[in-house]
């Protein structure tokens, strides 16, 4: 693994069967199209991947079929956040047994997190990892925004880079600011409309969601972006707010965005649509809505 870790890595959606059965004929159909994308790399077990939601055993068989089927084609980075210390590390050392190149960090969630425990944790916790490791700030989920104190502290620590998924740009751009003159450590955007931005001042990719549908669309931006081709920039980013004004936007509650990537890449025939308990999959008026809205992106200019 090359680094810094630059490009479009997608989260990579879970396809289920039920809540304890992977769609193993989907997840090698999703791989296939995504690295046919040509992506740079793939993040397993992340939001849009329900990790939460599944049994560690399912994690662990999700880690090991992929990290079999991708073969080293792109890194493999797998997310160990748990409630559980014992958990993040067992995940952390099966990753690596199955070939996975990197383990991706977030706060322990469901309790809030006080800076100094934080860093406590993380320094007990990279301390037994044998894996390169990225930061993953997702202060939605739990409960605790990384600052920038924390983020430099954890780099000394031997963190690669991080993913922000906090949607505030003016702190995306003090980690690039920050980090700037450390080449080997990468700055991802979690918002995909960030991405030529993100490129812009000095960063490195964005884990879109997005890209589990149209890998292509978001490899071009991002190729635009390192190019700085601003027409093209301009073209493709409608396309991709036309996915934020669509397919994210199906669902009524906050689910939507993970149902509609599943859906969507369902209607496709790339796996099943299965959501993970607590969340369902959308009904028939809802997937006839996801139809319409991949026909209405495809013929977009």
């Amino acid at each position: 693994m090359q680094l810094p870790l630059k490009g479009i890595i997608p989260p990579v959606i879970t396809p289920l069967n039920s809540y304890n059965e992977l769609d193993i004929e989907g997840l090698q159909n999703l791989i296939e199209h995504l690295i046919s994308g040509k992506v740079h790399g793939l993040f397993l077990l992340g939001t849009n991947g329900e990790a939460p939601s599944l049994s560690y055993q399912l994690r662990k068989d999700l880690i090991k079929i992929t990290c079999d089927i991708v073969d080293h084609r792109v890194p493999v980075l797998v997310g160990i956040s748990d409630t559980s210390f014992a958990g993040s590390l067992d995940i952390s050392e099966y990753s690596k047994e199955c070939g996975a190149d990197a383990v991706v960090v977030a706060p322990p969630y469901y309790y809030p997190v006080a800076e100094e425990e934080l860093l406590k944790y993380f320094e007990s916790l990279t301390a037994r990892l044998d894996l390169p490791f990225l930061l993953y700030n997702m202060p939605s989920h739990t409960k605790v925004s990384l600052s920038l104190e924390i983020v430099k502290r954890v780099k000394e620590m031997g963190a690669i880079g991080i993913k922000d998924s906090s949607g505030d740009m003016f702190f995306l751009y003090s980690l690039i600011e920050e980090f700037i003159d450390s080449p080997d450590f990468s700055i991802f955007s979690g918002t995909e409309l960030f991405l030529p931005e993100t490129i812009r001042y000095g960063g490195h990719g964005a884990v879109a969601g997005g890209a589990n549908i149209f890998p292509e669309l978001f490899v071009k931006l991002y190729e635009a972006s390192v190019s700085n081709d601003l027409e093209t920039i301009a073209q493709l980013r409608k396309k991709v707010i036309m996915l934020y004004d669509t397919i994210y936007k199906v669902g009524k509650f906050t689910s939507g965005i993970t149902k509609g990537i599943k859906c969507s890449l369902s209607v496709m025939g790339v796996c099943n649509d299965y959501m993970a308990p607590p969340f369902c999959n959308f009904n028939t008026v809802e997937r006839k809505m996801i139809e319409d809205h991949l026909i209405e992106i495809r013929k977009a200019n």
